[in-house]
């Protein structure tokens, strides 16, 4: 049996361990697509990655207290970039690299807004890793275990049609030219 066919068959029989994946968007192998999943936002509500279908969506990991809590200010300058040109930008606030998000709810968008001018949206602190992982990414870890989040701030760009472009490591500028020529391709497949 393939690598490959493990991670999808691995993906499915946990599948049913998951929570709802919501809009039960498949993509063309039966697989799963981005615009499966739903972030809670900070305050109530949700973020269906199905409502941004047709556009590229950036998901960070965040952390405020963390090294590269700096990248905030260039996220905020890639959202004030290409925003109107349909980039979303999603913050997912989360704990799990050495406890370096010690806010709860508003005050986590509160303190990246007071300190870096970070005005996208946020959605709940959640898990980004091991079991107890928001399923998006679980199944983003198995589209590409080797691009993975080892910390805070890594980058996942989902293309327009919900497939998962590719993962991009803390150490990686918003503003640089890898992610911004990766963003600049979805934006101008549309």
């Amino acid at each position: 049996m393939s690598v490959r066919r493990r991670e999808v068959l691995g993906l499915l029989a946990g599948a049913g361990a998951l929570p709802a994946f919501g809009s039960g968007v498949v993509g063309a192998q039966g697989v799963p697509s981005a615009s499966s999943f739903s972030f809670q936002r900070i305050g109530g509500g949700a973020f269906p990655l199905a409502d941004y279908r047709g556009r590229p969506v950036l998901i960070v990991n965040t952390a405020t207290q963390c090294g590269f809590a700096g990248q905030f200010a260039t996220l905020e300058q890639l959202w004030q970039r290409y925003r109107e040109r349909g980039l979303m930008l999603i913050a997912v606030p989360s704990n799990d690299f050495g406890g370096q998000e010690p806010l709860e709810g508003a005050a986590i968008a509160e303190a990246a807004r007071q300190s870096h001018g970070a005005t996208f949206p946020f959605a709940e602190k959640t898990a980004v890793k091991g079991p107890d992982a928001h399923p998006f990414y679980r199944w983003a870890a198995a589209q590409r275990p080797t691009e993975a989040p080892r910390w805070n701030f890594h980058k996942y760009l989902v293309g327009r049609s919900g497939e998962l472009i590719g993962g991009y490591s803390s150490m990686t500028d918003p503003v640089g030219p890898q992610l911004v020529r990766a963003i600049g391709q979805e934006l101008q497949a549309g």
